[in-house]
């Protein structure tokens, strides 16, 4: 009996502790109220669909400095990868035996002239004698010929002359193009043909600079699709560049056009922009990164990063502030970014209130206190959080 006595005096206090931890737990949970979150309202704006494609660069012109003429390279008048204007005389080659040629035309020429004169004189002699029968007429009509006969050897002969003198002409060999020049490919006392593979030297203009860019034909088809139904509006066509390093290039070019064709192999189409070049950082031949609009979607709605989570299908949600500032999720189609946001296309309305800050464990249907994003939260002394001076403790 006494021990009986003894448990139910020992439960007692243990009873009342439950109860008063009991009251304890959901005084605090009365206490804590509502959700304190942070949210952003969210509006339809436009959105530039930007690409970024790999290129390579491509020398605005180039020319490849070849003879004209047979002959041995006598010398060289430039300094390998300097900068040459047009015009600019690069190789000479011995013009000895084309310049024997152009005294040889001149005196064909003058052999010629003297024949036609002789002719001429005579002709213009037997006409006056042929009117008077002095002479048959098949005498002048035979000197007439032969004074049109030597007119058209002048002729012949002068364009043998002007032919001799052009090939003098091309012994110098002088820059197609201004840019930078090459490695020279032949060297002094070297034995050049018209007629040979290997070009002299190759002339290159690198200011501007144009970058080829391959872009997927089916992404370009998609494109089309998307302008011809008013769904995009057409973007522009200024570029940007990140070189083979990762960093920016400081100029921005433009898209002058795209090529009409598909490459069979690579299933990609060609567009060519334009970049000014003036520090030469640019050279044939690099990999860079192009970046550019398209096209921009006129619609959209920008959420940012955080607010946006997804379901273990795949599929983008978000969580709004509904009806009675409870939660509501809310599913959204969003398949790419721009910036720090995401771009969503649809599943919300103008004026939403998405909930960025407390998403953590939130529910559909859980009370909310809403507060602009970044908002501090007011803790007062005497509530949970507030600290080691907030509620006091007693040791034990």
């Amino acid at each position: 009996m006494h021990a009986i006595r003894r448990r139910i005096l020992l439960a007692v206090p243990v009873a009342f502790a439950l109860l008063a931890g009991c009251s304890q737990s959901d005084a605090q949970n009365q206490q804590k109220g509502p959700t304190q979150v942070g949210f952003v309202v969210v509006q339809r704006t436009a959105v530039p669909l930007q690409s970024q494609l790999g290129g390579r660069t491509v020398a605005f012109e180039s020319s490849e400095v070849r003879p004209q003429v047979n002959g041995v390279i006598r010398r060289r008048y430039f300094t390998e990868g300097s900068y040459v204007r047009q015009g600019q005389p690069l190789y000479q080659i011995d013009p000895s035996l084309y310049r024997a040629a152009v005294n040889q035309a001149q005196a064909n020429v003058a052999a010629a002239r003297a024949t036609l004169d002789a002719a001429q004189v005579r002709a213009n002699r037997y006409k006056p004698l042929a009117e008077m029968e002095a002479i048959s007429k098949q005498d002048y009509t035979d000197a007439a010929a032969q004074a049109r006969q030597a007119r058209a050897s002048v002729a012949q002969n002068s364009a043998a002359l002007d032919t001799a003198r052009i090939n003098l002409r091309y012994t110098s060999i002088p820059a197609p193009i201004s840019g930078r020049i090459g490695r020279s490919l032949s060297t002094v006392g070297a034995l050049v043909t018209a007629n040979q593979a290997d070009p002299l030297a190759v002339i290159q203009r690198l200011d501007p600079m144009y970058v080829d860019i391959q872009q997927s034909s089916a992404d370009l088809t998609k494109l089309k699709r998307a302008l011809s139904s008013g769904g995009v509006a057409p973007g522009s066509t200024q570029v940007r560049l990140k070189l083979e390093d990762g960093t920016d290039y400081g100029y921005t070019g433009t898209v002058e056009f795209s090529e009409v064709m598909v490459n069979e192999s690579t299933g990609t189409v060609t567009l060519r922009a334009r970049f000014p070049n003036p520090q030469g950082v640019l050279l044939p031949g690099m990999f860079v990164h192009a970046l550019f609009t398209q096209a921009v979607d006129p619609s959209v709605f920008l959420v940012p990063q955080a607010a946006l989570q997804r379901d273990i299908g795949g599929d983008a949600f978000v969580f709004v502030v509904g009806a009675g500032n409870k939660a509501e999720r809310r599913k959204v189609n969003a398949e790419r970014t721009f910036g720090e946001n995401w771009v969503v296309s649809s599943g919300l309305n103008p004026g939403d209130k998405i909930i960025t800050q407390g998403t953590a464990n939130l529910r559909s249907g859980a009370a909310l206190k809403p507060v602009p994003a970044d908002t501090k939260q007011k803790i007062e002394p005497g509530k949970p959080g507030a600290g080691a001076n907030g509620q006091g403790g007693r040791g034990g």
